[in-house]
């Protein structure tokens, strides 16, 4: 639970940093899976979580300011 409190403690600008992080990273992870050289399988999982995490904590931002 504490990724999400550490993510929701970011700024707009810092969130979509991270997630453009995260997308470089998951994207690298695939490359590295369909060559064989990826050593922790349970990576491509935890930065597609971190992803959904991310995105979710986007949309709910933007329900509260419609919703204000």
């Amino acid at each position: 639970m504490s990724e999400i409190d550490d993510l929701r403690g970011l700024n707009d600008v810092d969130l979509s940093e991270d997630l453009e992080s995260t997308h470089r990273e998951l994207m690298n992870l695939r490359f590295q899976s369909a060559t064989m050289q990826l050593s922790d399988v349970n990576a491509i999982r935890k930065s597609r979580k971190r992803l959904a995490r991310i995105k979710t904590i986007i949309r709910e931002r933007e329900l509260a300011r419609v919703t204000q």
